[in-house]
Order: structure tokens, then C-alpha cells, then sequence
């Protein structure tokens, strides 16, 4: 993909709104339950010391060392002091505290306040009133052992701790909102890299001019929930439905685009499995029978043929038998279904050669013999990336329709499909592109199910 269509992307994102959605939700309240039944409660407590000049200057030492001490650096050094063992040890004496001086610095911060002479000393513990304890108890034998040790009096404590009352990690809402961020975030960064890479169809109003094919016709996703065994024919069963009226469409576009050239025969085929063919070559057939047209609709797909289970009719005499009988015999072979003018021929048993059989003369002079006897034959043909099967009907047909899915289909099996299609010249009327999003087309129209 050379360039990122940002509308495009949108809108293939709503297909995640809801996962981002529950995903940030979760983050929160698991945030919000880790935060509040959870997390350590942390105590701040802060007592400060300002570092003044000792008045004794007639010691030389010391005055180079009060004058050191106007000077940033040795509030460094202090602060050093503050967490050194010696300091820490006798607080820990001092409170009985069940730690060590190791695990005691790591709860203490110590920081200069900025343009002074103030160092503030600031412990967190889950014990508000023994953080408190704790600064003060430093402060006070920072101030002890600095006077003991290096004979100075400038250390003196400005504020004493005192207990807080509120635990300062109390960060709920902050981390929720992280949580959140994340969450949406991270579902908007996997989607944009799997529509990166995804080399699936996805803009139809571009696809045209990406495959050199022209579109004859889209299919919307269809709103009617079907339950296992009805018919998929909607075109019959739910006549105002919106893929009955995008069906009806296609119908007449080939008939627009053979004005003047009468079609005997169409071939329906895909790139890969699971495209819908069978869905369009099934109800396509029943809307030129609901025109007045006598139509036969033959299975073609002779390894995973499926048509007979659409009509809901048997596949004991089918399209393989029929190939290794006498063709005169065809009508026996031929099963009329449920909606006036049309009639189905099932793909039979599994055979061992279909490519042989589809490219037989026996077929060839089939074919003739029911172009003689019906108005319009439909094949539903096997994909074309998997088998020759369809490459080999399509020689033999009037026109090619290629059924792609909308948001499934790969560009570059699409493009595999239209090149082997070239090369023998097929008569390509078109592509059908079956189950669009009615959020990724122009067409809004809806008619209702019934």
C-alpha cells in the first residue's frame, strides 16, 4: 500500500470502535479496582532545614566551610548526608523500625529548594504517623551528627513533619485516564497496522481503477438474519430487501451491457473460497426467472459444490454423472426448484478429474444442447487461484462475473484471477463485489426485509 487514504482508514476503523470501547472500559475499572483495594497507600510526611552561616569566624575551618556552605554545592553534599547509613541507622534505632538503612534510603527523597539555603526532607510510608516520625527523627540527627562531626551549628530545622491525613499516590483518576488512553490508543495503532498490511479490498469506489475490471454490480451486506437451513435466496423470499434490489441491479446491467449481443450463458466465479458465488449465481439465476426467463443453474464446482444445499435439493444425479452418461439423457439430471422458471443441475459426486471433465467435448456439446433449451444457463464455477476448473468454463460461456468480498478479498488474488482471465480472453463483463458495508459505499438505500 503506497498511500494511506485517511477517510478510508476511518472508516475502516469503525470496525473496531466497539473492541476499543470494552478495552478501555476494562483498563479502567481494573485500574480503578488495582488502585483502590489494591495498591499500597503511601504517606508523604516533609520537614525542611536551612543551612545558615556559623557566627563562629574565628575558626578558619569553619569559615571556609560556612562560606562553601552560601554555595549550591554544599547543599549537595548535605543531602548526601541526610541518606547516609550513619544518619539513617540512628532513626532506625531511635523507632525501633523493623527495616535497614538500605530499604529505609529508598523512601527518602531529599531535594534543595530552588535560589535558598533549604534542604527538604520527605519520606513516604504506608503509616502516615510513622512518616512523619521518621522525617523529623532525621532531621533532627542530621543536625546532631552535624554538629558532633564537623563542629558546625548551621543546620537548623525550619519546619517540623507533620501526619498527612490523605495518601499522596492517591492517583485514581490519573491512572484511569492513562488506562483509557492506552486502551484507545493501542486498539487505533493494531488497527492502522493490520489496514497497513491488509491487502484486502476495502475502498470499493476505487477498486475499478485499481483493477483495470469494471464494476458491475454491488452486493450490501445483507440485514436478514438467516437461520441454519433457510434459503439463501432472498431475491424470493424477502423481495424489497436491499440485496434483492442490488441483485435486481445487477441483472439489468448485464443486459444494458449485452444490449447488442444476446448471453446465453454466464459464468460466476472468485479468486479464493468463501467469496459468495454461489450466494450471487443462486439468486442472480432467480431474478432473470422472476424476469420471465427460463433459467438453468448448473453447478460447476465439482470438489466443494454447494448449490443443491441453497435450493434445498438432493445431489444424488448431478453434473459429474451426467458427463459420463449420454448427454440426450440431461433432463433426468435436471431439478426444477420452488420458484417458477427455474431449474437447478446439482455438481453430483466428487469426481477424481473435474478439469478433465469440464474440458471435455462431452461438456462443450452439453453446454450447446442446454443453450438450445433454455433461455439463460448459469454456471457457478469453482475459484479460479485454486483450480483451472473456472479458466476452462470460461472459454466456454457468453460472460464472466467475478464475485470479490468486500474486506476480504486480496488485491493480489483479484489481480491473479484477472490475468488468468486475460490470457485467455474471457469475456469479463465484470466485478461483483458481494457483502459491502453499508458504511463503506454511497448506496443508503434500504427497502425493508418483506
Amino acid at each position: 500500500m503506497d498511500e494511506i487514504d485517511i477517510k478510508d482508514f476511518l472508516k475502516y476503523l469503525k470496525k473496531y470502535a466497539l473492541v476499543g470501547i470494552i478495552l478501555a472500559v476494562v483498563a479502567t475499572t481494573g485500574t480503578a479496582i488495582y488502585d483502590v483495594n489494591i495498591k499500597t497507600k503511601l504517606y508523604k510526611s516533609s520537614t525542611t532545614i536551612v543551612l545558615t552561616q556559623d557566627a563562629n569566624k574565628e575558626n578558619a575551618a569553619t569559615t571556609t566551610l560556612n562560606d562553601i556552605n552560601l554555595n549550591q554545592k554544599l547543599i549537595a553534599t548535605y543531602s548526601e548526608i541526610v541518606k547516609s547509613k550513619l544518619i539513617l541507622q540512628k532513626t532506625i534505632d531511635e523507632l525501633e523500625l523493623d527495616t535497614d538503612a538500605e530499604k529505609l534510603a529508598k523512601q527518602i527523597t531529599v531535594t534543595a529548594v530552588e535560589d535558598t539555603e533549604i534542604i527538604r526532607i520527605t519520606v513516604n510510608d504506608a503509616d502516615n504517623e510513622k512518616s512523619a516520625k521518621i522525617a523529623n527523627s532525621i532531621a533532627e540527627n542530621f543536625a546532631a551528627t552535624v554538629h558532633d562531626k564537623f563542629g558546625l551549628n548551621n543546620a537548623t530545622i525550619l519546619d517540623v513533619a507533620e501526619v498527612s491525613e490523605s495518601p499522596s499516590n492517591n492517583t485514581t483518576l490519573r491512572d484511569c485516564a492513562i488506562a483509557a488512553f492506552i486502551a484507545i490508543f493501542g486498539v487505533i495503532a493494531i488497527a492502522f497496522i493490520i489496514y497497513y498490511f491488509d491487502d484486502s479490498i476495502k475502498n470499493s469506489e476505487e477498486l475499478e481503477a485499481e483493477t483495470k475490471l469494471p464494476i458491475a454490480g454491488k452486493v450490501l451486506k445483507s440485514d436478514v438474519k438467516l437461520k441454519q437451513g433457510q434459503s439463501e435466496i432472498l431475491v424470493e423470499d424477502y423481495p424489497k430487501s436491499a440485496v434483492s434490489e442490488n441483485i435486481k441491479s445487477l441483472r439489468t446491467n448485464l443486459q444494458f451491457a449485452a444490449v447488442d449481443k444476446e448471453f446465453k450463458t454466464i459464468l460466476v466465479t472468485s479468486s479464493i473460497p468463501s467469496e459468495g458465488k454461489s450466494f450471487v449465481s443462486s439468486n442472480l439465476a432467480a431474478s432473470f426467472a422472476q424476469a420471465g426467463k427460463k433459467v438453468l443453474v448448473v453447478d460447476c464446482d465439482l470438489r466443494k459444490g454447494r448449490l443443491h444445499k441453497i435450493f434445498g435439493l438432493p445431489n444424488t444425479l448431478g453434473l459429474s454423472l451426467l458427463l459420463t452418461d449420454d448427454i440426450a439423457h440431461y433432463k433426468k439430471y435436471v431439478q426444477k426448484t420452488k420458484i417458477k422458471n427455474l431449474s437447478i443441475i446439482a455438481h453430483g459426486a466428487f469426481p477424481p478429474n473435474p478439469s478433465e471433465l469440464l474440458g471435455s467435448q462431452k461438456n462443450k456439446d452439453l453446454i450447446e444442447t442446454l443453450k438450445k433449451n433454455f433461455d439463460l444457463v448459469i454456471f457457478d464455477g469453482a475459484p479460479c487461484n485454486s483450480v483451472t476448473d473456472s479458466v476452462i468454463m470460461a472459454t466456454l460461456s457468453d460472460q464472466v462475473l467475478i464475485v470479490a468480498r468486500d474486506g476480504f478479498t486480496p488485491r493480489a488474488a483479484l489481480e491473479s484471477t484477472r490475468n488468468a482471465l486475460d490470457k485467455i480472453k474471457a469475456p469479463i463483463a465484470g466485478l461483483v463485489l458481494n457483502a459491502v458495508n453499508k458504511s463503506s459505499t454511497k448506496y443508503y438505500s434500504y427497502y425493508g426485509e418483506k
